[in-house]
């Protein structure tokens, strides 16, 4: 008994120092979070608008945790509990009380009438019960009792839901083992807490490391996974692995797979067969065994294995692993296959950086294959030999990273300027210049642009100065020039002059150029515009189109949505 009322008196004890050290906030309304001092807390989600609202809320807060200790003779820390992490039902007894049966009470406060309207108003109880151990309504709605609306009359559920108090667990993660493993709070009296004892003891477990592995998987304490428990912790011991390890890197959001952990480690023991070298490896880089319980780690040495990965090429990766964790790792590696693809690296290549560097790979998250040639300012075949002779080089094209274009060759150079003289450039001009900065392609491609330009229909004197406009056009493909001139001609009937008198026009991307103009087609076809350059539909910025083009028709944001989902 006196332990019980020590108990009761520690649990006060910090109740009132939450008090003092936090910023309590008490809401009433809608939805984010109350921060009222409390045993545990779960995330709320009223809203206080005004101070009256705060105070209303505290007074509905305590006249709920009165009701639930000194009426229905709940234990004082039940009570507190379930009134102070249950917004949502206390917001839902605050509308059935009525906002005009209490404007008739004005010499009362809200927490008077919420007593009165509690004394013949009995609540099922279960509600803000199951609320306060983390559960949202949605998921605790089939689970109430059908025949039971007072805590006290299931003493079962409450004993054990008392033992896991007790033991050591956050209220707010009791919702989710009741959720999973229901039958849990059946256990007859003694049963629940000899179960955990049972792994405690027969893991050699800390209180605390039990505390979060049966949070992370509540069937531990009902069927025969406690034996994989058993063969996990075993072999972390070995590898020098204690209690704090789990405390910290176990997660309540996850759900563990044992039997899928025992067996990573038996892969991961035979790849690294010094237990020094393992553990410090699972010491620093805990996700390589928590990560989708393994499976992840499965996946990367998996993926290595197609690309003929020996035994040494994958210890080698372990003990050069980059900060990063496991998921994000293998998402990298994927991400640098399909890369390394895109830029047209053979098979061969691909296999032999993924053997000599998969740290680099997996390490960093890459540009887009279009971006980085742009940036590069280089083709395929050369951005290839660059990888090929460097694969750290990679590390310079990662997302957020800033790129220096590369130096053109000597070569390359000499082709460019001598197509450059054959269009009529002159030597070491400003225009000569720009074009050889701006130009993307061998000398023999820019031709093959050009001249597929010239036998769209423009004359070749017209191409000559649309280039020198605007150069960045001959750095697309044969097949999207054609396919830009055939739209703007044939499809929205410009003329090859309105393109030739803004040769920047076949610049933009093909699903922009189709976008702007089909709406700017349907706008004039109402009769809310005239007719416009190339350059005033496609020369402005997304905003300043709609807002001077689209809103200016009743349909016109209908009709530009209708338009965007058809074209992307």
């Amino acid at each position: 008994m006196n332990h019980i009322q020590n108990f009761k008196k520690s649990l006060i004890l910090r109740r009132v120092i939450i008090n003092f050290t936090e910023n309590p906030i008490s809401p009433i309304g809608s939805h984010p979070a109350i921060q009222s001092p409390r045993l545990y807390r779960t995330k709320a989600t009223c809203n206080p608008k005004s101070k009256n609202e705060v105070t209303d809320y505290r007074e509905a807060e305590d006249a709920l945790l009165d009701y639930l200790h000194s009426t229905r003779n709940l234990q004082f820390t039940d009570a507190e509990n379930i009134s102070r992490n249950s917004p949502r039902f206390l917001e839902k007894l605050l509308k059935g009380v009525g906002n005009d049966n209490v404007d008739n009470h004005n010499n009362e406060n809200i927490g008077q009438f919420v007593t009165r309207f509690l004394r013949y108003h009995p609540i099922n109880e279960f509600e803000p019960f199951f609320e306060s151990m983390g559960l949202d309504p949605c998921e605790f709605t089939t689970r109430l009792p059908r025949d039971l609306m007072f805590l006290a009359d299931d003493k079962v559920l409450l004993e054990n839901y008392h033992v896991l108090c007790r033991y050591g667990f956050a209220s707010k993660s009791i919702g989710k083992i009741y959720k999973e493993v229901k039958e849990m709070f059946r256990f007859d009296d003694g049963v629940l807490l000899s179960r955990l004892r049972e792994v405690e003891g027969f893991c050699l477990l800390h209180q605390s490391a039990v505390v979060k592995i049966v949070g992370s998987c509540p069937y531990v304490l009902i069927g025969g996974e406690v034996c994989d428990v058993f063969k996990v912790v075993t072999e972390l011991k070995k590898l020098g692995i204690l209690n704090n390890w789990f405390v910290e890197n176990i997660s309540d959001d996850e759900c563990y797979n044992w039997t899928h952990m025992v067996q990573v480690l038996c892969v991961l023991k035979q790849l690294e067969c010094d237990n020094a070298r393992l553990g410090r490896l699972l010491h620093k880089h805990p996700t390589v065994l928590l990560e989708g319980s393994g499976l992840i780690t499965f996946l990367v040495i998996t993926f290595l294995l197609k690309f003929g990965a020996s035994k040494t090429d994958i210890i080698l990766l372990f003990s050069r692993f980059p900060e990063i964790n496991m998921r994000d790792f293998f998402s990298n590696l994927r991400r640098s296959y399909c890369f390394l693809l895109g830029i047209e690296m053979d098979v061969d290549n691909i296999g032999k950086v993924f053997r000599s560097h998969p740290h680099i790979l997996g390490s960093c998250s890459l540009k887009g294959v279009k971006t980085a040639l742009n940036c590069l300012n280089s083709g395929k075949k050369r951005l290839c030999e660059i990888i090929m002779k460097n694969p750290e080089e990679l590390m310079n094209l990662a997302i957020g990273s800033k790129v220096t274009p590369l130096p053109s060759s000597k070569e390359c150079i000499i082709e460019k300027t001598k197509f450059l003289l054959d269009l009529g450039f002159v030597e070491n001009s400003k225009e000569m210049e720009r074009a050889l900065k701006r130009f993307r392609g061998r000398a023999r491609e820019l031709r093959e642009r050009f001249d597929c330009l010239v036998n769209a229909g423009f004359d070749q004197e017209v191409v000559t100065e649309m280039v020198k406009s605007a150069p960045q056009i001959v750095n697309q493909s044969k097949e999207v020039l054609e396919m830009k001139v055939d739209f703007l001609v044939n499809e929205l009937g410009y003329s090859l002059g309105s393109i030739s008198g803004y040769p920047s026009s076949l610049s933009y991307a093909i699903e922009k150029m189709k976008l702007r103009c089909m709406f700017y087609k349907w706008l004039k076809e109402q009769g809310g515009t005239n007719s416009m350059a190339l350059s005033t539909i496609l020369a402005c910025s997304e905003k300043q189109f709609i807002k001077d083009k689209v809103r200016n028709h009743p349909k016109g944001i209908e009709v530009y949505e209708m338009f965007k989902r058809q074209i992307y």
